[in-house]
Order: structure tokens, then sequence, then C-alpha cells
């Protein structure tokens, strides 16, 4: 990626030299890459005095993605100045004072902030009646009512969560533009998610504004305790409630800064808030004080209470569950009141008297937290700032202007006529049902194995012919002599921003960008043709499967067929497995009969290491985000016949679950892994690990 990152730089002055002086250079390079802060380290071949900071941004976005936010802010802190670059507080009373009664202020939500305190509190410091309504469903009513009340008497019309009551928002929109005569102090405030179909008008004529919420632990802590009051923090007398309060408000932090690090901290990431924080702390409280001091604190009803009910209760996803519990586990129980105990080193449970106590200690943390404090690998951090600079280009992109040419060389539709020549010339032919058929009767139709086989090369013709479809469509309606309808159109504006058109997202697979969607689309249709025509392959790319859950399936439902004398049955069979040391091209023949199964290849490692000569999970090096994973052998046993395979011959597993892509939902797992560890598997519950099979 990179690579092809910086070939296409050098088309670029003054780069014309850049990758013949990489080669000639490659140390000084390789030094200029592993700094810690590459965009302020100097660049080796004297680029530095030829680069302003926009080329610099360029270089930085080509070769570190994870840099680009932090070498934008140095582009824009020299073109625009500093303070464009740097956090903003948002003044409430600075905005109210700039606004009039025919302006409304609009505050779009971000996660876990919600601007109604504060708009409170300024209309009680100005003694002006603040009157706020959360919309939904036939709240139009009353909103109409206050809307009338305020501009009568000058009071604030608060509307809650707006993107659920859109219609009223027109009306509003003429009440407040045409009614002639209203109070000058009348002001209307707006809450909404961004939504699609919110109307532009108001939106244009409105102030609008957002309130991030604070980043990292310390921010976090100091925004928990400033809720606390002295009072609150004496409300037991028991030794063990200081210390459970701050570990509550220490895992309140954590489930909510892990959410950033998108698939490694969550699978799916849910609105944690102040709520189940409170919920928590008063059941503690409650805990405490119905507790009977010979037996203590019971740990299991406390673990329960908050990674089950309080904390879990959010929580849809099984693995998310896991986590949870992992933390409720490793965090509380009577080891956290012993002097060694931490969450990550240096991060302690303080001993205070006062709340002011606790916010002395929390201002001396450091403002800038490694991903460990939260149980994963520093490594996370650089997935972090990637996706943080991708989504901000995609954004970008987006609002680009669509017209057809592009100031000088080709116009967008040669673009892409030219791109659909090429993809014509390289589809592969479609399947001819009549071949498939005899093919497979050779092979034995009826085998489990077989029958997935038709099934994949049915779906994959269905994509073949789609892809053929739409672009020798598309050349035509470029030449005119098709109209261009609405999927063409869409299948024009993504095949020049390089991403896959709707209509072929909807029947395949995701992917990063078209290129690697269609080389996918190459390599998978090669894995099919090859096994339909040369017969069963040694080794299996589970990637390029379709349905790998159903690959699995028919895999179990061979070695109950063979297993029959022995009065196997489908229903108590499990998938078990073993990592080989062999890499892909070692593989000679398929796996020894006695056992059965198969061969899988192309797991990816996300979140941790592998160590080849002792096949075990080790920590990720630096930098390396993905690891391969060599081959796979998985079979199937008996259960009938099997010990806990998680602690087989005194080894201990980790059960690391397996995802079709980088997104990690319950529509993109397929099974599990049993991953050697010399460390407690808790460890790697907590770094997200996972195998993938494709990072793209």
């Amino acid at each position: 990626m990179t690579w092809l990152n910086l070939v296409q730089l050098s088309s670029l002055c003054p780069f014309n030299e850049l990758l013949v002086q990489v080669v000639r250079n490659e140390k000084a390079w390789k030094a200029w890459f592993d700094a810690e802060a590459p965009e302020k380290a100097v660049v080796p071949d004297g680029y530095d005095s030829l680069l302003d900071q926009f080329r610099k941004l360029l270089l930085v976005r080509s070769w570190c993605p994870d840099h680009t936010v932090a070498q934008a802010r140095h582009y824009i802190a020299e073109s625009l100045g500093v303070k464009y670059a740097e956090g903003f507080i948002l003044e409430m009373e600075a905005m109210w004072s700039e606004s009039d009664c025919r302006t409304p202020l609009t505050c779009f939500l971000s996660v876990g902030s919600d601007p109604t305190e504060n708009i409170e509190r300024l209309a009680k410091s100005k003694n002006i009646p603040c009157r706020a309504i959360s919309m939904g469903q036939g709240q139009e009513v009353h909103a109409r009512r206050l809307l009338n009340q305020c501009m009568q008497d000058g009071g604030w019309l608060l509307l809650q969560n707006c993107h659920l009551g859109l219609v009223f928002l027109n009306e509003l929109m003429d009440t407040i533009t045409t009614t002639e005569s209203m109070s000058e102090g009348f002001r209307t405030w707006i809450t909404t998610e961004a939504h699609p179909e919110f109307p532009i008008n108001l939106l244009q004529s409105s102030i609008k504004f957002t309130n991030e919420p604070p980043q990292g632990v310390k921010a976090s802590l100091k925004r928990t305790y400033s809720t606390i009051t002295q009072d609150h923090l004496e409300v037991s007398n028991m030794p063990q409630w200081k210390p459970l309060l701050y570990a509550v408000a220490f895992l309140h932090t954590t489930v909510q800064e892990r959410r950033k690090f998108g698939p490694l901290g969550w699978n799916i990431p849910y609105e944690f808030n102040q709520a189940d924080f409170t919920a928590s702390v008063q059941f503690v409280q409650n805990h405490l004080d119905d507790m009977d001091i010979k037996h203590g604190v019971n740990w299991s009803c406390v673990r329960y209470m908050l990674g089950e009910v309080q904390y879990g209760g959010r929580v849809t996803d099984d693995l998310d569950k896991a986590l949870l519990n992992t933390f409720a586990r490793v965090w509380f129980g009577e080891h956290m009141f012993s002097d060694k105990f931490c969450f990550y080193k240096d991060y302690v449970i303080p001993k205070g008297k006062t709340v002011e106590d606790y916010l002395q200690y929390i201002e001396q943390l450091p403002v800038i937290d490694t991903p460990e404090v939260f149980g994963l690998h520093p490594n996370a951090d650089i997935t972090y700032q990637t996706n943080l600079a991708n989504e901000t280009l995609n954004t970008i992109v987006s609002i680009q202007p669509k017209d057809s040419s592009s100031g000088g060389g080709e116009t967008r539709e040669a673009v892409v006529q030219r791109l659909a020549d090429e993809m014509l010339e390289k589809l592969p032919p479609d399947y001819n049902p009549h071949e498939v058929k005899a093919q497979l009767q050779k092979m034995g139709a009826i085998q489990p194995m077989n029958i997935f086989l038709r099934q994949e090369i049915d779906r994959m013709q269905h994509v073949i012919s789609s892809v053929r479809a739409t672009l020798t469509d598309l050349k035509l309606a470029i030449d005119g002599t098709i109209i261009m309808s609405e999927e063409l159109r869409d299948a024009l504006d993504s095949m020049y921003d390089a991403r896959i058109p709707k209509l072929w997202f909807r029947i395949s697979w995701e992917s990063t960008t078209l290129g690697f969607w269609f080389t996918e689309l190459l390599e998978r249709n090669q894995q099919f043709s090859t096994w339909l025509l040369d017969g069963r392959p040694n080794q299996f790319w589970m990637t390029g499967f379709f349905n790998p859950q159903g690959f699995l399936t028919a895999m179990r439902q061979e070695t109950t067929r063979s297993n029959l004398a022995k009065g196997w049955a489908l229903d108590n069979i499990v998938l078990h497995n073993e990592v080989t040391k062999m890499m892909k091209e070692d593989v000679a023949g398929p796996p020894p009969a006695d056992i059965g199964g198969v061969y899988i290849y192309g797991l990816i490692l996300e979140g941790a290491g592998w160590d080849r000569r002792n096949s075990k999970l080790v920590e990720s090096a630096p930098k390396v985000l993905f690891t391969s994973l060599p081959v796979v052998h998985v079979y199937a046993v008996s259960t009938t016949a099997l010990q806990d395979p998680k602690k087989q011959q005194g080894n201990v597993y980790y059960s690391c679950p397996v995802y079709k892509k980088p997104r990690r939902t319950d529509l993109t797992y397929i099974f599990s892994l049993y991953l050697k560890t010399t460390q407690n598997p808790d460890h790697w519950t907590l770094r997200g690990v996972a195998l993938l099979c494709s990072s793209k």
C-alpha cells in the first residue's frame, strides 16, 4: 500500500526522484520512518529545504498515514494560524450573544456529550426561563405550545433529539421567519444527531456548534470527579468504599476510551454514559451498606453486576460481554486493596480523604495515555490514528464537486472508460453450467464439499455477470448510446474515486479500494476454477469463500460420514485445530487421512504476534499491526473422545475469534481457533486479539 502511494507521489514535483533515492539511501529513510514523530524529524536526501508544510503533508500521508493528522495540524497552523490547530473550549455565552431571536443555535451531538446542562445553566445565570422538550412521535403539539409561549415572554426553547422529529422542523423555520412580532430575548436551541433528511435551510440559517467529550484518562476522570461531592465520598465509612468508587470511575473511563480504537476496542461501539456510572456507584454503595463485615465483599456479585448488568446490560455481542467480564475479574477483587495493585504501571488507586486529594492525584496523570492502560498493545494507537486520517480524507473526497472536466488532463468519463476497458479485459469468462455439472458429477456431486463448491460457484457467477453487465452498459452510457441511469451514475462516481459501486458491493464483499476488490475477485475465482478442473486442493484460502461457515460445516459432515462405523453423529462433533509450522508454500499434500480435516491459510493475527518456533502467541513487534499465521489444520473430533481443549497436555489456550474482515460483528464472525499461550488468556482478551481473513 505504502509503495503504491509513493509511486503515485513520484509523479509530482519535487518528488520525481523519490523512488530512486529511497532504494539508494534505504537506511536513512528507514530511520526517518521509525522516528517517534516523523513529521518533526529531518527528512533525508535534502528534502527538508525543498518541502513546504503542504508537500511534507503529502509525503507523510503517503508513507506514515498514522501521522497524517499531526502533520495536517502543522499545515493548518502555518497557513491559517495556530489557533485553528489547537483544541477549543466552547463558550456558550459568546455564542448566545452572537445570535438573535430569528437565528436558531444547532448543536450536533457526539457520543458521550450532551450540552443540555450547559444551556440550562446559562439560562439560569441570565434569569431566563428555559423550556426543554425531547422530540419524538406526537411531541409536535407540545413543542408548538412551548414555541408560542417562548416567543411571547422571551424565554428559550430547547428542542432535544430533533433527528427524531424532523417533520416539525420545517414548520419551526416558517414560524420563526414569518412571525412579525416576537420578544427580542427569544432563542431556539436545537440538539440533533447528523441526519441526511435534516432541513437544509434551517441548517444554513442557524449557528452550528458541537461539543466533543474530553479525550484521555486524565480528562475523563477529572470530569467524573468534578461531579462527585465530599458528602458522596463520605457516604459510607467502610474502608472499601473510596477505592471501589475510584475503580468504577476508572472502569467507566476505560470502556469509553476503548471505543476510539475501533474493532480492537469493542466489536460494537456502545454509548456508555454517565447514567451507567451513577447506577454502578449506587449499587456498590448499597452492597457495602448490606455487607456482613465478617464475610467481606461478595466479589462474584460485584463482578456480575458490573460486567453483566450495569455496563453489560448495553452489550449485545458475546465477545464484548466476555471482555467486560474480564475487566471485572482482573480489576475487582480483594487484590485491589493491596499496595501492589495497579491498573497499569503508574495508574494506581490513590489513597485520599477529600475530593481535592483525588483531583490532585488525577492532575499529575499524563495527558496522553498509551493504549496499554486499557489493556491494548501500543500499536493500537497506530490503527486509531490511521483510521482517523482515512475517515477525514474520505469526507473530503466525498464533498468534492463532481463536474466532468477536471481542469486539463482527462475528463472523469475518459478515466472511467479506460478503467472499464481494463477490467473487462481481465474479467474471467462465465462458467458453463453444463461443464460445471459434468465436473461435479465426476468428483461426486452429493459429497458435502462438492455441494458447497457448487453453491460458491453460483454466487461467483452472479458477481461476474453483474460486473460485466455494469461495465458494458457504462461504456455505452458514456458514449451516449443508452441513458445514464441512477445505478450507472453511482458506478461512474465510485469507480472514479476508486470505491466499489453499490450494485456490486451488495452481492459481494467489503474492501478498502476498488483495486483490492477486483484483485480479490480474480483470486477467488482462481481458487474455484482450479478446484473444479483439477480436483480438491491440498489447502484452502478461507478468505475466498462467500460462506466460510458452510465450508466448515461441510468438513464436519464429511468427517462424520467417514466415522459412521464408530457411531459418530453430527450433533456432537466439534471443531478442533492445530497451528502447523508450514507456510502455504510448504504444503505438499492433504492432511493425514486418519485425522482428516482441512489445511487453511491466509489468516492474519491482529493485536498480537506469533512465535513460529514454539507455535504460541507473543506480543506484537512495534509498528507491526498484522502478522500472518502459518497454515492451520482444522479438523473435527467427537465430544465423547475429548478432554477440555483449553488445557491439553498442560498447555493453556486462548480461544481466538476468526472474522472475515477488519469490521468485527456477528455477521463477519466465522468460528474460534485455539491458540497456545504462556500468558494468562485474559491478557489477550484485553488486547482485543483476533484473526482476520483479510485486513483490507
